[in-house]
């Protein structure tokens, strides 16, 4: 990293403003892209030794030590990392012009995408600087240490110069002693792991009374952190590029803003990156500052730019810090966030939970998109655990007034369909989350001239539902995140609402005509959710097999009809149906039955039960066989079966009186027992 440090650092003790937000601004440029430091420096290294050897035509020869001089290179690298960020945070809470502050804040924004840093940044006295500058807290940081400014320079010059000296005795020694293996840079983790396993847990005073940070030192304390991981990048910026002076004028216009969002940026990375820092939010009740901020923001004419970043930093929080989503609740996190929401949408009222949906309403913008969807999110968070509980009198209004403009997020467009497809998502998520009682508002809305409907209820949301389905089914990836919410919600809503599954299995059930083929067979929606229910992953195949088991009235003579029982046999054994028995539900299904068509009444006694579908004509293999042939062949096959059940290679089952699989040997042993029970009942 070609950053002078020293240079940075010498301005600031000289009071040249000047010159170091230009230094600050050449930094911001050369990184603003980057997200792997380390690896940046080693793919700029190789381009400018692919260089030389295009101008030289003679490559170099390159001695066996040369990886672990470039990984001392690096090494020193995130040294310089390191110490800039401790200097910038320094630098700011001195008070500085506000240009040179967004400046600093900029460059610690990208520092801070590199959690190895974060151990040594990561204080109370850095997050209440930060908190301040983004409006969460008026408190004052505290100072962490009594050393005078020249003092802490002075020891951040002479950490660098260590750091220099070190790498020039590992030059000179040829890679000898302490160098570790370049494999050994990022060490595998688990993906779920987000702490920073070494100075994470810091205490907030310790570091600045020994900051200077040798080479060996750094090896044992930071080296086994997990490199970070690409993010997306910001599609609220990637998508403006474009706009991009216009953007900036705004900016310079409102400067406050401008920093306030930055101070913002730099938390969201360091909540998300450490660990300890998410601790510490919570302990320096930096929530109820942002709850605060959101409350002023929402009754705002127009929201600023900011609250994009304040919805992402409590989205954060909630996500990784259960307390604080507790909290966020208990503080009227979902009133709040409900006029947030409502605010997006600029909603207007109809009636009490009607909403009203104007068919050339304009489409949804991209800021509001993009807030709607972290405020979407954080809902979820905070109501997850809900959908199981009884909701008092005051909770149901509250989820039944959330529920009517979550039905505008479904029935709404974006500027982009995949925005659309996004939104529609995580609404579908939230709704899974709600009490299923409060969800009957998506369906109490008068019908129009051009609306679905269902016996006389408006099957519009529910169509929207449907369409959305299709396409996660069409899409094909990430199967399992993107389908078992709304399957979920699907199979609900029929087993709760008879209109609802009547007008779905109108569309995802017809009644059977082709009975060629076998039902996985097709791109029917049918045909793609049956294929579900051998899927490998569990939870995705149960979702799929419930939604057809509820559409066909949970009955398991009409779900076999439908799936074939080779298809349906994983659902029926689950729930201990194999026999045929009649489920056992608290739904309240109409007797109504269900009727055949004439094509399928003329085949049904040709149709395999366990493909689903007439099969070809095949040779009978016994043709030609005599009766004494064919009692040999009979008892070869069971003499077969005999041996492989004794050396455990099958294991015969059978289905017991509660519709189970059980072993042949228990099932008899359980016949008999209730034939001796018969018997000594006949006798007495």
């Amino acid at each position: 990293m070609d950053v002078d440090m020293e240079g940075i650092i010498q301005c600031i003790k000289q009071g040249d403003e000047n010159g170091v937000q230009m230094q600050l601004q050449q930094f911001n440029k050369e990184y603003a892209q980057c997200f792997f430091f380390d690896a940046d420096e080693r793919e700029r290294k190789r381009q400018r030794k692919l260089e030389e050897f295009r101008k030289n035509k003679v490559r170099d020869f390159a001695d066996s030590d040369s990886d672990i001089d470039d990984f001392g290179q690096e090494d020193r690298g995130l040294v310089l990392r390191q110490n800039l960020a401790v200097v910038i945070v320094r630098f700011m809470r001195a008070g500085v012009k506000r240009s040179l502050l967004r400046v600093s804040l900029h460059s610690l924004r990208i520092l801070t995408r590199d959690k190895k840093i974060l151990g040594h940044l990561v204080t109370d006295s850095t997050l209440l600087t930060l908190a301040k500058l983004a409006g969460l807290t008026t408190n004052d940081a505290s100072e962490e240490g009594n050393d005078p400014d020249s003092d802490f320079y002075d020891n951040i010059i002479a950490s660098l110069a260590e750091a220099k000296l070190l790498q020039g005795c590992a030059e000179e020694d040829g890679g000898e002693g302490e160098a570790p293996d370049p494999s050994e840079e990022f060490p595998a983790v688990d993906d779920d792991s987000r702490s920073v396993t070494s100075g994470g847990d810091l205490d907030s005073n310790s570091w600045f009374g020994s900051h200077r940070t040798s080479i060996n030192e750094m090896h044992r304390g930071s080296i086994h952190q997990k490199a970070l991981e690409r993010g997306r990048r910001d599609r609220r910026e990637s998508k403006m590029e474009g706009e991009g002076d216009v953007v900036e004028e705004e900016e310079e216009e409102r400067g406050e803003e401008a920093l306030r969002k930055e101070a913002m940026k730099v938390l969201c990375n360091v909540v998300y990156n450490s660990t300890w820092a998410q601790e510490r939010f919570s302990a320096l009740r930096l929530l109820s500052g942002l709850i605060e901020c959101l409350s002023s923001s929402v009754s705002w004419s127009s929201p600023s730019s900011v609250q994009f970043y304040e919805l992402r930093l409590m989205f954060l929080i909630t996500a990784l810090r259960p307390e604080l989503s507790t909290q966020l609740k208990q503080e009227g996190g979902v009133p709040i966030l409900t006029a947030a929401l409502e605010s997006c949408l600029e909603v207007q009222w109809k009636e009490q939970y009607e909403c009203v949906l104007e068919p050339a309403a304009p489409l949804i913008s991209l800021e509001a998109s993009q807030r709607i969807v972290e405020i979407l999110k954080i809902l979820f968070n905070i109501t997850y655990s809900t959908h199981k509980q009884e909701p008092s009198e005051d909770d149901a209004a509250l989820y039944r007034h959330l529920v009517a403009i979550l039905r505008l997020c479904l029935m709404r467009k974006c500027l982009l369909p995949e925005d659309t497809d996004e939104l529609q998502g995580h609404t579908v998520n939230l709704l899974t989350a709600l009490p299923l009682q409060c969800l009957n508002v998506l369906l109490t809305v008068p019908l129009e001239p051009e609306s679905k409907q269902s016996l006389g209820v408006n099957m519009d949301c529910v169509h929207t539902l449907l369409t959305f389905m299709e396409r996660r089914l069409e899409a094909g990836d990430r199967v399992k995140e993107k389908l078992t919410p709304i399957l979920n919600l699907l199979t609900e809503s029929c087993r709760a609402h008879r209109e609802t599954r009547l007008y779905i299995r109108k569309h995802i059930l017809p009644p059977l005509r082709d009975v060629s083929h076998r039902p996985e067979e097709g791109d029917t929606v049918k045909s793609r959710l049956v294929r579900l229910m051998t899927h490998l992953d569990t939870d995705l195949k149960h979702c799929a097999a419930d939604l057809l088991f509820v559409l066909c009235k949970e009955n398991v003579r009409r779900f076999v009809k439908y799936t074939g029982y080779g298809n349906a046999a994983g659902l029926l054994a689950t729930r201990g149906l194999l026999g045929g028995q009649r489920a056992v539900s608290d739904a309240q299904y109409s007797s109504d039955s269900d009727s055949d068509t004439e094509e399928y009444r003329q085949m049904k006694d040709r149709i395999n039960p366990v493909t689903g579908r007439v099969e070809a004509e095949q040779s009978n293999p016994m043709e030609g066989m005599t009766e004494e042939e064919k009692e040999e062949e009979a008892k070869r096959l069971i003499m077969l079966f005999n041996k492989l059940s004794k050396e455990n290679i099958i294991q015969p089952m059978g289905v017991d009186g509660e519709g189970k699989l059980v072993p042949m040997t228990g099932l008899e042993e359980a016949k008999s027992e209730s034939e001796d029970e018969a018997e000594s009942d006949k006798d007495n």
